[in-house]
């Protein structure tokens, strides 16, 4: 199968044109793998908030990435991976962090979930278009904070609206710069491997 006919099957994402295999479950675990490291370089990217104990990091944006490239079974499992090292003691979370004990521990359960949501969304065409994107951007967000926002409220034992305050509003702005960088990067990359076939 070309690129291009490939690109265009319904339920194909990125990382099905971009690394085709005869053996399949060899790329898959080592995509699975390499999305797991990603998100983890991400995370050392990381830039505390005053007022609240969660800082701005890349991980978010790599879950999404991860999700979306490789679809909801792989972006699950490169998650849960993620975050099952990190639970064992290997130091990948935020500001170089491990364990289930920190407050931001809910936003990395929100990413897991939200990577399994963004490539069911790709596998539909989410990460297409740009208009597209931004829409799977946000519905990954929308559902990283769902979980990550009531966890910080009750690890901190703190009410919802002063966790809204402190795990949720500080980092809009950055989110839509990240929607936005994934608007340009995701269907530019599909009419790259549009454009190989």
């Amino acid at each position: 199968m070309s690129t291009v006919s490939a690109a265009a099957t319904p339920g194909t994402v990125l990382a099905d044109v971009v690394f085709p295999a005869r053996r399949v479950l060899a790329r898959d675990i080592a995509l699975i793998i390499g999305g797991a490291v990603l998100t983890g370089l991400a995370a050392q990217i990381s830039v505390p908030v005053p007022g609240s104990p969660v800082p701005v990091t890349g991980q978010t944006f790599a879950a999404l990435l991860v999700g979306t490239s490789l679809g909801a079974r792989r972006g699950f499992l490169s998650l849960a991976l993620y975050t099952l090292v990190g639970m064992a003691g290997v130091p990948w979370f935020a500001e170089g962090s491990s364990g289930a004990a920190m407050p931001s521990f809910g936003y990395v359960l929100g990413m897991l979930l939200a990577a399994t949501v963004v490539g069911a969304l790709a596998r539909r065409g989410g990460d297409r278009g740009v208009l597209r994107t931004a829409g799977t951007m946000v519905v990954g967000s929308a559902v990283t904070y769902a979980v990550g926002v009531p966890y910080l409220a009750l690890a901190t034992h703190i009410s919802l609206s002063e966790a809204i305050a402190a795990g949720l509003t500080p980092f809009l702005i950055g989110d839509a710069l990240k929607a936005a960088l994934a608007m340009g990067a995701l269907p530019a990359a599909w009419k790259l491997v549009g454009r190989r076939g």
